[in-house]
């Protein structure tokens, strides 16, 4: 994946992956006139909101909480991240339906069931295909604690 040509990479994004390329960018437009600080990361950029949600990622553009207070969270949360951004290059239109929305659920319907049974939040296959992405795209290695409880937690 690294390897991957950089023109070829960004083609594909721009025609497959449109839609999901489109609104992030208006995203990113909207959070750089607003002032919020952005960098690049791999072929994408990252965007620093001031939410208490984890990230999102459009496309190209990635979207993260600002000044999280687990110091893991933030290096682990730009490779997932980075990990959406490939499964939109595979996955084009479809991105929505196959990684979009069932993320949104499991992240948002799931958590108050994953911390009772204390689940990690990666097993879910669009989760764990991320994190997997993530890594081989980037070669960077996430540190993901043992303790599910930990994982997205504010400590």
């Amino acid at each position: 994946m690294r390897k991957f040509p950089k023109g070829l990479f960004y083609l594909i994004q721009w025609t497959w992956g449109l839609p999901v390329n489109l609104f992030g960018l208006i995203g990113y437009l909207v959070c750089k006139l607003r002032g919020r600080r952005s960098e690049r990361f791999g072929n994408a950029w990252i965007t620093y909101v001031p939410w208490k949600s984890g990230g999102l990622s459009l496309g190209l553009f990635i979207f993260l909480r600002e000044n999280h207070p687990n110091k893991i969270w933030t290096p682990n949360a730009r490779i997932h991240e980075y990990g959406h951004t490939w499964q939109c290059l595979l996955l084009g239109p479809f991105f929505w339906l196959v990684i979009g929305l069932p993320s949104f659920i499991w992240c948002h319907c799931f958590e108050s069931w994953r911390r009772k049974n204390k689940v990690s939040y990666y097993v879910f296959y669009p989760e764990k295909w991320a994190n997997a992405w993530g890594q081989k795209a980037t070669g960077l290695r996430m540190q993901i604690p043992s303790d599910p409880l930990k994982e997205r937690s504010d400590d």
